[in-house]
């Protein structure tokens, strides 16, 4: 039972489903790749992840 969902920015399917930020306003799931290029473009700087499992 995949998901049958393509992404708003690059059409591509989704296997991880991303829900876009307000601020971008992008209407419609993002995949993973598409999620990460639009933190890094709105965000910009080094992300270090908090809340990894040790």
């Amino acid at each position: 039972m995949g998901s049958k969902e393509k992404c708003t920015i690059c059409s591509n399917k989704i296997t991880l489903r991303f829900n876009p930020m307000e601020e971008w306003s992008i209407k419609g799931p993002l995949c993973g790749d598409c999620y990460s290029k639009k933190i890094d473009e709105f965000y910009p700087g080094d992300h270090i992840r908090v809340n990894k499992e040790e």
